[in-house]
């Protein structure tokens, strides 16, 4: 049971950077390949704070999400000026190279042997806690007119510059929550594995939050926290099958059915509410009822 409540936590944790990625990606359009070095700053600074002052583990970790947040609206100023491919091999190299400069840090980091000791951090209720409130505040900002306003980007950026938005400053708005929410992940991850190395932090990582949005949909949260919910389990499920090393396999199988047979992911732009689940659950008794009288028939 501690075991799958500690695969519980990691869910989670990993889940918030998935809803970052979602904001960027899903709702601004703007593809990044380089957000888990966004996860690696918030990590390395909320474990370093806590370890060298005294601090309570909870301003280590906003300090670590505000300092991403920092590190990612700097970066952002001159890259958010390309567009497409251009903008998706800078965050590549971004990340990359936060990765490098982290591991190349041996004095302060522990470079690649790793950093240790790092202070006691949140436990599966707390973590699952910061995830509902991240939701919550995504969802309000998604129906304000930032919100909207990023959205018009992502369907039409000559479009929306036209009728006044400011195209630049919303992509920048999105980017700075989006790597916020990496860096809080980051913190949380440093302080409950205890452990950081910068191996924890490549372009694969990145690499699997942006597949959790596109197979969760452009533009629906509840799709990504869906896609999340299949797909970061997985390792530990196909640990016990000794497959594990299929992971990127199955995941790019996973986008390819996606793309041939739902392009707009599992759901699309459309947001998974209450009255659907309760739509869903009165519509299964009808339709075993069904099933079984037509079996009856047929005998």
């Amino acid at each position: 049971m501690e075991y799958w409540l500690g695969v519980a936590t990691l869910v989670g944790i990993y889940m918030i950077a998935v809803l970052g990625v979602s904001i960027l990606c899903g709702f601004t359009g703007m593809f990044s390949m380089g957000h888990a070095g966004f996860m690696a700053i918030g990590a390395y600074t909320s474990a370093l704070l806590t370890k060298i002052l005294p601090i309570p583990i909870f301003a280590g970790v906003l300090a670590g999400m505000l300092t991403a947040s920092l590190v990612g609206m700097i970066i952002s100023y001159p890259t958010l000026k390309l567009r497409d491919d251009y903008f998706i091999i800078v965050t590549l190299g971004i990340g990359e190279a936060i990765k490098l400069i982290i591991q190349n840090a041996t004095s302060i980091t522990g470079g690649a042997r790793g950093l240790a000791d790092i202070p006691k951090g949140p436990n599966v209720v707390h973590v699952w806690l910061l995830v509902v409130i991240t939701v919550i505040v995504l969802k309000s900002f998604i129906h304000s007119r930032h919100g909207r306003n990023c959205i018009a980007v992502r369907e039409e950026e000559l479009a929306a510059q036209s009728v006044g938005i400011n195209v630049f400053r919303y992509k920048m708005e999105a980017m700075v929550i989006s790597c916020a929410l990496c860096g809080l992940s980051g913190g949380l991850l440093g302080h409950y594995m205890h452990y950081l190395q910068p191996n924890m932090f490549t372009m694969v990582k990145s690499d699997e939050l942006v597949i959790m949005v596109i197979l969760g949909g452009r533009g629906s949260l509840t799709g990504s926290i869906l896609a999340g919910l299949l797909l970061l389990p997985l390792p530990e499920l196909l640990r016990f099958g000794g497959a594990e090393e299929w992971r990127m396999v199955l995941y790019g199988f996973l986008v390819v059915m996606v793309i041939l047979f739902r392009p707009s992911g599992i759901m699309g732009t459309r947001e998974l509410t209450l009255q659907d689940v309760k739509t869903f659950f009165r519509r299964l008794p009808r339709k075993s009822g069904k099933e079984a009288r037509s079996i009856d028939r047929k005998e």
